[in-house]
């Protein structure tokens, strides 16, 4: 049988160092997609002429990943992205110089090693501000009967392609809710992660249709990512 050839580079151990950034995702921004966001990170890395590493393979690329992956649509000022660097430089310059080369409405906010494993994260923060084609005190009224309910169901499908009846309502943590004489305005923490991922807009459609609700306009912004104990992620 003859013998699987080795990558070029199997007999290389580079020594890596990795980085974690946190970065907003505003404005126009929000409506690039999480594969444009890798390309778009990938040529900014490129760009900055960081010292990137590499996997190693037979098909070796630049590593990054991204332990939390963002809506279509969604702001956020708690997006987060690993990489690692075949050399030891401040964690300043390594913020300078890729921040520099983000697309309109993405700008690094911090950069410093890895804490916690992405496996770690649990819940996810969010602000949304909406408005419907009722009043918003009368909607806000309506929000506050929606959380009083001892089950919010809603339809998940599983990865058997089948459907099971969820009940959300233990997993919906709002911790503000106010309204002015345009929007509702709250902000809840939901569950993320790989065990159950819960995103904010199902929350408002479900409420929406619950009680036959026309959205006017919803804005959703994704605030902190955090571990089983409430401290943040990043």
């Amino acid at each position: 049988m003859a013998k699987m050839p080795e990558p070029k580079n199997a007999g290389l151990r580079i020594e890596r160092f990795d980085y974690r950034v946190v970065y907003q995702k505003c404005g126009r921004a929000k409506y690039i997609s999480h594969l444009d966001l890798m390309r778009a990170m990938q040529r900014a890395i490129k760009r900055s002429k960081l010292p990137i590493w590499y996997t190693q393979g037979f098909n070796p690329h630049i590593y990054i990943m991204f332990p939390l992956t963002l809506s279509l649509g969604f702001e956020s000022r708690a997006e987060v992205m690993d990489f690692a660097l075949v050399e030891n430089l401040p964690f300043e310059e390594v913020k300078e110089r890729l921040d520099e080369q983000l697309p309109e409405g993405m700008k690094l906010l911090s950069c410093a090693r890895p804490v916690h494993s992405h496996t770690e994260i649990a819940f996810a923060e969010y602000n949304i501000r909406f408005s419907a084609d009722r009043p918003p005190a009368e909607c806000m009224r309506l929000f506050e009967d929606f959380l009083s309910r001892d089950k919010i169901e809603i339809e998940k499908r599983t990865k058997k392609k089948t459907v099971n009846l969820v009940d959300i309502r233990p997993s919906v943590n709002v911790t503000r809710l106010d309204c002015d004489s345009r929007y509702v305005y709250l902000t809840v923490v939901l569950p993320a992660g790989g065990s159950f991922n819960l995103n904010a807009n199902t929350v408002i459609e479900t409420f929406m249709n619950m009680y036959f609700l026309t959205e006017d306009e919803i804005c959703i912004e994704r605030t902190k990512i955090m571990i089983d104990t409430g401290e943040n992620f990043t």
